[in-house]
């Protein structure tokens, strides 16, 4: 059996983070274990407090984890503070980390940047180089490259920067633009383009965990990682036409609707 890792926040709600992520892994019939970084309180109407980890904790889970289990795959998320992220560096390294795919988690969908200006500088630094690929959407690529990104020609060019800088694949997802659900996966000097119908669900809490960890679940199985991209946005166009309506807002997509 594959095992994939995710490092992430936990959703006490169950819709996105470390519960999102062990439902994807486990529907795809993989082993999931989990590093949380923070405990939120939070539910589809929107996040009440968050409790962090301590960085030394972080690292136990990790030591824990790779000492006894090393994954084939490692799905990193919310990560809000620089000595978490200087922890979670040094262990990928130490422990020779394959397949990691990073979640960026900077923005909310509603616009609130959720890390400081100091943990990006050490997401940027530290972590970002370490991942097979990043799936930042339109906001957090923005905070990334630096200008605004209006059009598919905006998104090649941030791909191109970001590729450059951080030496790996970049999927710049492209749902936060109002032509289409187009994302664009920039990797060794090309881009390859995903289009995607835009399913008319309000539900959507939880897509980015859900993609990431799906990216990561192909690259444990050996896909390549243009068949994995591919693999993981059927899954989650999947998820949303279940069209599962919880809770009082966004609520989550039904994960398990394979089974």
């Amino acid at each position: 059996m594959k095992k994939v890792l995710t490092i992430a926040g936990s959703d006490c709600s169950g819709g996105a983070g470390i519960q999102a992520d062990i439902k994807t892994i486990t529907v795809h019939k993989m082993y999931a274990m989990s590093a949380i970084t923070a405990l939120t309180a939070q539910n589809t109407t929107g996040v009440v407090d968050i409790m962090e980890a301590s960085p030394k904790f972080v690292g136990e889970q990790l030591d824990c984890i790779f000492g006894d289990i090393p994954p084939d795959a490692v799905k990193i998320g919310m990560v809000s503070g620089s000595a978490i992220i200087e922890v979670i560096a040094e262990k990928l390294k130490q422990y020779h980390a394959k397949n990691i795919v990073i979640d960026p988690v900077m923005v909310s969908t509603s616009g609130s940047k959720l890390i400081s200006d100091e943990a990006i500088e050490t997401l940027v630094a530290k972590l970002l180089p370490l991942g097979t690929v990043l799936t930042p959407n339109i906001p957090e690529t923005e905070v990334l490259c630096g200008f605004a990104i209006k059009t598919e020609s905006d998104m090649v060019r941030a791909a191109q920067l970001l590729s450059g800088r951080f030496n790996g694949a970049i999927l710049v997802k492209g749902g936060h633009l109002v032509s289409d659900a187009t994302d664009l996966l920039y990797e060794a000097g090309r881009a390859h383009w995903y289009a995607a119908e835009r399913v008319n669900n309000p539900n959507t809490h939880g897509t980015g965990c859900t993609l990431s960890s799906a990216i990561a679940c192909n690259l444990a199985a050996g896909k390549p990682l243009g068949e994995s991209i591919q693999n993981a946005k059927d899954y989650l166009t999947g998820a949303l036409k279940a069209m599962l309506d919880l809770g009082k807002g966004p609520g989550p997509m039904d994960h398990m609707y394979r089974l």
